[in-house]
């Protein structure tokens, strides 16, 4: 199944959920890092969503294979 459409509030929303915490912002950019670790960043834009590019990347860099991320997506 393919990624959807995300804007970065609800990106912002979903990482947040996961137990991700937003430890600065600089500019249009939010940082967030998990307590095991894992860290990464997401630009906010208003009227602009996240593409699926960048949504797979930021699954890479908090380990969440796209299956996982589907699941969880649909019980938040």
């Amino acid at each position: 199944m393919k990624l959807p459409v995300l804007s970065s509030g609800e990106l912002c929303r979903f990482l947040e959920k996961e137990g991700f915490l937003c430890i600065r912002q600089r500019g249009s950019h939010r940082y967030y890092r998990h307590p095991g670790g894992r860290c990464t960043v997401v630009p906010i834009h208003t009227n602009r969503d996240i593409g699926r590019g960048l949504l797979r990347e930021v699954l890479n860099e908090i380990g969440m294979q796209r299956e996982e991320f589907l699941e969880r997506l649909r019980q938040h």
